[in-house]
């Protein structure tokens, strides 16, 4: 069986070529087949007079017949022009890049083919939410600009909170991170987008300036939230698109070990107490289309990493979502975390974090699962045990007796903080689309 994304990348460099090019050849056939019945008479005696005149010089010369001489000439004469023609052309090129964008004439070139070979690159579906998902994308973009992000819009807190209290809009914060993670703007752009106010700030205290940029695009569209997005994509050049769950104002409503009922992003992280189930209130909010299209057409599907019972399971419980992943043919690959999460996932295995997922959906919606087996330093082991986190074990047996493949290696960045590395997880992932 042919696979279409090897196709599509074997061609990316040529794509949107062929038929200029074939259109160029064709203007030239026929204005040197026009100019050769207009001037057939004129043309005919020119070159057999000048045939004749540069076939005696060569023979003088070779030692040929005046026949053999005026063919070799001619040969001469068509490689010399194809010749010119090259380095004329290339030189009028580069005069024209270097007018445009001064100083990167050559560069250009690379940047095309790059940009080709991206446009080109796998259908990429990735769900989740928070930090983890925008750190995933930040490897993925590397390899193709066909990404889908569908971001969970359950986060309550924070400068998102005060907006869906100050405004009704959908909370625009994991959604902001997103489209910074994939943008291809000016670091001073993204840099903007990410500015956070301080305290001493009034009522713009522990907002985000791309969070009020969103709003304001949201505004200026009429409150129309899925354009705002749509404009803010284009400001910061992203590679790929960014669409939330669900375009419904909906929460995060939690079942707790002792029975009690939270709801609530915030206060459920806060309850500091084991989560039994999540489920999103009102429970019917219908799926964002763009995200059931791209899952359809996807050539491999992340979900996670992230938070499980706050970025992860929330775009699970939009109705539609789950089973368009059950029903799509493509690589369906869960990203386990790095470390557990405080209030959500303590002490979670990693087969723990995939029953909380499943149990969710009460389906099989991914058919392989990655986990990291890299051990933290001490240093940081003792910095996170501090804060109530932890190493996630790798219980890779316990996995695969759940009848799921098991990606494991050595996925951790260690700097400040314990997370994936965005390029090394990307690298392997897309190795299930070339298979």
């Amino acid at each position: 069986m042919i696979n279409r994304y090897k196709v599509r990348k074997l061609l990316a460099p040529t794509a949107g070529l062929w038929v200029p090019t074939l259109v160029v050849v064709l203007g030239l056939v026929l204005f040197f087949s026009g100019l050769a019945l207009s001037l057939q008479e004129l043309l005919e005696n020119g070159l057999r007079a000048f045939g004749d005149w540069g076939g005696r010089v060569l023979a003088n010369v070779v030692g040929e017949d005046r026949d053999v001489s005026a063919h070799l000439m001619g040969g001469g004469f068509l490689i010399l022009g194809f010749y010119l023609t090259f380095i004329g052309a290339k030189a009028g090129v580069r005069r024209i890049m270097d007018t445009l964008t001064p100083g990167r004439g050559q560069g250009l070139v690379n940047d095309f083919v790059r940009r080709q070979q991206l446009a080109h690159g796998p259908h990429i579906v990735a769900l989740g939410g928070g930090t983890g998902l925008s750190t995933l994308l930040r490897g993925l973009k590397h390899h193709s600009s066909n990404i889908t992000a569908i971001v969970t819009v359950t986060d309550d807190g924070g400068s998102s909170g005060k907006l869906i209290k100050d405004k009704g809009m959908i909370p625009p914060g994991d959604i902001r991170n997103c489209l910074v993670a994939l943008a291809e703007a000016e670091k001073a752009m993204t840099d903007l987008f990410q500015h956070r106010f301080k305290n001493d700030s009034g009522t713009l205290s522990g907002h985000s300036m791309g969070n009020l940029l969103i709003a304001a695009l949201a505004d200026q569209s009429r409150g129309d939230f899925e354009k705002a997005i749509e404009s803010a994509s284009a400001v910061l050049a992203i590679r790929g698109k960014v669409i939330p769950s669900t375009l419904e104002h909906v929460r995060l409503r939690a079942l707790l070990e002792g029975g009690l009922e939270i709801c609530g992003e915030t206060a459920i992280v806060e309850a500091g107490q084991k989560i039994r189930k999540v489920f999103l209130d009102p429970a019917s909010v219908p799926p964002h289309p763009s995200a059931l299209e791209a899952i359809s057409d996807a050539d491999i599907i992340l979900i996670g990493p992230g938070s499980v019972f706050t970025s992860v399971i929330p775009n699970l419980l939009v109705p539609g979502i789950a089973e368009a992943l059950k029903n799509s043919p493509a690589p369906k690959v869960y990203i386990c975390n790095v470390m557990t999460q405080p209030g959500e996932s303590d002490s979670f295995t990693a087969s723990e974090h995939i029953t909380a997922v499943l149990n969710s959906v009460e389906m099989k919606i991914f058919d392989y699962v990655m986990i990291n087996t890299a051990t933290p330093s001490e240093a940081s082991v003792v910095s996170y045990r501090e804060a109530g986190q932890h190493w996630v074990e790798p219980d890779v047996d316990r996995i695969r007796a759940m009848g799921l493949r098991v990606i494991s290696g050595n996925f951790m960045s260690e700097t400040d903080v314990v997370r994936h590395d965005a390029m090394r997880v990307a690298e392997r992932v897309l190795k299930l689309v070339n298979r």
